[in-house]
């Protein structure tokens, strides 16, 4: 049968005799196939290693390498709702765990090697109030309310989906967009206070 088909010059097959009875009384053949030969699927490898190359002929390869266009990444697709909540979802964590990681190994830190009395939360706090100019204290407490606004705002997105509820595309930007009217809010109230 291979032979009729002509798959038998494709891999190498090697027709034993099957002790086992199949389900019609007869006797089977099993295909093994041998791997151990080179065959068309084991293909050589598309690049040309320069070691290979005469004197001349790396230079130019590396060149027309260097001009290669890269392959198209973010720039061939419409830019996406759920990308921009997913990267300030991500962007709120690292910044607002960033800080509070900080803060706690600071405080922590000074307590543990006796400098307690002198770095705590007043200090810090006395400290920042009276280095930092106003524009400073604005742009950290704009940035600081929005984001912590939105990385509540997303959580509660999260739990909705881990609850199985708008996983559907439509579910999925209804989310989307009450995350940001909801972000939009609280951050205007934090901002306010």
């Amino acid at each position: 049968m291979l032979v009729k088909l002509g798959l038998n010059k494709a891999i190498p097959a090697v027709t034993k005799r099957s002790s086992t009875l199949s389900l019609l009384g007869k006797s089977s053949f099993v295909i093994t196939r041998s791997f151990s030969q080179r065959t068309f699927l084991q293909k050589e490898k598309p690049y040309i290693k320069i070691d290979s190359l005469e004197a001349g002929e790396s230079e130019l390869l590396i060149n027309q390498r260097k001009h290669r266009p890269i392959s198209p990444h973010l720039t061939i697709y419409q830019p996406q709702l759920t990308w921009y909540l997913s990267s300030v979802h991500r962007v709120s964590l690292i910044l607002l765990g960033g800080i509070f990681y900080s803060l706690t190994i600071l405080i922590g830190g000074a307590s543990l090697l006796g400098f307690g009395s002198s770095i705590n939360t007043e200090t810090i706090t006395n400290w920042y109030h009276n280095t930092r100019s106003n524009l400073t204290k604005i742009g950290t407490k704009i940035t600081l309310s929005y984001l912590f606004a939105m990385h509540l705002a997303l959580s509660v997105r999260h739990m909705i989906w881990d609850a199985a509820k708008e996983l559907t595309l439509k579910g999925v930007y209804r989310t989307g967009y009450a995350a940001l009217g909801f972000g939009a809010i609280v951050g205007t109230y934090l901002l306010s206070l």
